[in-house]
């Protein structure tokens, strides 16, 4: 493990991947001799490697029991520093990767980035396309623009709406979506729906969407996040999908100026322009139908290279909605009775009948199956038929 510890002093990092190493070398003093008790076979040669090993390490090697509370805090620490590492190494990944390298990627990492599940919302804003946003049913409007509610029904929607960058924190975005869904219709509309996106479509599209905010948007400014999920659904090939999280690990990957929800230049000149002269979306030569299907969409689909936690494709909106276990059907108010209730439903019964020995003598069974719901009179008949009354 020392070993392992020091080895990045030896890579040649750049100034980034330096700056990771040393913040994780504050958290990694808290735990040293946790860590130092855990055992290691793989010792990578590269930074990327190094952090995929030690977050695994971390993850399963590390005998939490043995730990104090206060070193809880800083593995968590230890393990978000390199997670965000391995985001910003797999990104920065693909600006030398050629398309075959891209495509292997994505199918090596199909399960734990839910890329089936990601293909058929895709699949799905496809259709949509086809209509304006002022023409589509709410949960479709949402569907669009990403925002995961109980109206996405699994056996409706069989993907989560999320999936590449949720809107559900932006508020003032989805206000003025159902208040004016026309002017977004109008800004879109300046995206064409194939072929290529120039600086002057994009331009106009920004334009648009901003002069929403100022006409209706009470003083709130456009946030660029909400703007480049709208974007990449309109064009999966051309636009990326950014929440403020994936802000700085695409600012940092490909070496560009930090984005903020106000870096509407930066987003178009900087990242999208970065992503253009990456191999794998200029040489793109898909073979057969699956590779086709990515090309269409390899813009949006670099999301995959981000950093997977192993339960992520189970925290899938539509899988937790679908195996929801269902709850058990609850007894009618009117069917639901206490013992004394019961009990003094059937004494009335038996009065009533005067008072007949055998049904005296399983007075007990009588209420025990009138507190789990028949009626006295049909379980009384029962007795009736039982002893020949």
């Amino acid at each position: 493990m020392r070993q392992l510890l020091s080895s990045p002093v030896k890579m040649p990092l750049s100034g980034i991947e330096n700056q990771i190493y040393q913040n994780a070398l504050k958290y990694i003093s808290d735990i040293s001799l946790n860590l130092m008790a855990v055992k290691v076979e793989n010792r990578p040669k590269d930074f990327l490697g190094w952090c995929i090993e030690l977050n695994t390490l971390c993850e399963h090697g590390v005998n939490r029991n043995l730990l104090d509370e206060h070193q809880f805090r800083p593995l968590k620490k230890l393990q978000e520093i390199l997670q965000q590492a391995i985001s910003i190494g797999q990104i920065k990944f693909t600006r030398v990767t050629p398309w075959p390298v891209f495509v292997g990627f994505i199918e090596q990492h199909s399960e734990s980035q839910s890329v089936q599940e990601r293909l058929r919302l895709l699949a799905y804003i496809d259709q949509l396309n086809g209509q304006s946003l002022a023409d589509m049913n709410e949960a479709d409007r949402l569907v669009y623009t990403g925002k995961h509610t109980s109206a996405h029904t699994p056996d409706h929607y069989n993907f989560d709406v999320e999936w590449f960058a949720s809107t559900k924190a932006a508020k003032s975005f989805h206000q003025l979506l159902s208040e004016h869904p026309e002017l977004f219709d109008q800004a879109l509309a300046n995206i064409p729906i194939e072929g290529e996106v120039t600086d002057s479509h994009y331009k106009a599209f920004v334009a648009s969407y901003q002069g929403i905010y100022a006409e209706h948007g009470d003083g709130n400014k456009a946030p660029l996040a909400p703007a480049t999920r709208l974007l990449a659904m309109r064009r999966p090939d051309q636009f990326i999908a950014l929440n403020n999280a994936k802000m700085d690990c695409y600012s940092q990957a490909f070496a560009i100026t930090r984005l903020n929800n106000q870096a509407f230049d930066a987003y178009w000149y900087e990242l999208i322009a970065t992503m253009r002269v990456s191999p794998w979306y200029q040489q793109a030569m898909p073979q057969g139908e699956d590779e086709e299907r990515l090309a269409r969409y390899r813009a949006i689909l670099l999301d995959v290279f981000l950093f997977a936690k192993e339960d992520q494709a189970e925290q899938s909106n539509y899988l937790r909605m679908k195996n929801k276990p269902k709850k058990a059907a609850s007894i009618p108010r009117a069917m639901k009775r206490s013992k004394e209730s019961a009990a003094q439903i059937v004494d009335k019964a038996i009065e009533a009948e005067g008072t007949p020995e055998y049904l005296v003598n399983n007075r007990n069974s009588i209420i025990s199956s009138v507190e789990q719901g028949k009626s006295v009179t049909q379980v009384i008949g029962l007795m009736k038929t039982i002893f020949g009354e």
